[in-house]
């Protein structure tokens, strides 16, 4: 009996049945705090040479249609955030030379 494979008997359906799939940010996660948990890093976690697949790719690949809408949103997304950071690294410097001063 392998993995996650349904076609594999009890133990693939039961990995099927426990696995839960969303398309972006469900409703009470999209408000927390998002982290880099450092040891779930590809670069840390595979060899140096080993493959991987990525589950955008991979959902393409078998007739997902909204790849290139998701694309067009992370690209947005990562603008903003970029625009809010330049913004923040100025409050803290204007709040840093503030507390100097004082």
């Amino acid at each position: 009996s392998s993995g996650i494979n349904a076609e594999y008997g009890q133990r693939g359906m039961e990995a099927l049945n426990r696995l839960k799939v969303f398309e972006g940010i469900p409703a009470p996660y999209d408000k927390t705090k998002r982290m880099v948990i450092p040891s779930a890093l590809r670069v840390l976690r595979l060899k140096p040479g080993r493959r991987y697949a990525s589950v955008g790719r991979i959902s393409r690949e078998v007739g997902w249609k909204y790849g290139d809408i998701v694309d067009k949103l992370e690209t947005k997304r990562k603008e903003k955030s970029a625009a809010y950071f330049e913004a923040k690294k100025k409050l803290n410097a204007l709040k840093a030379k503030a507390e100097a001063g004082a």
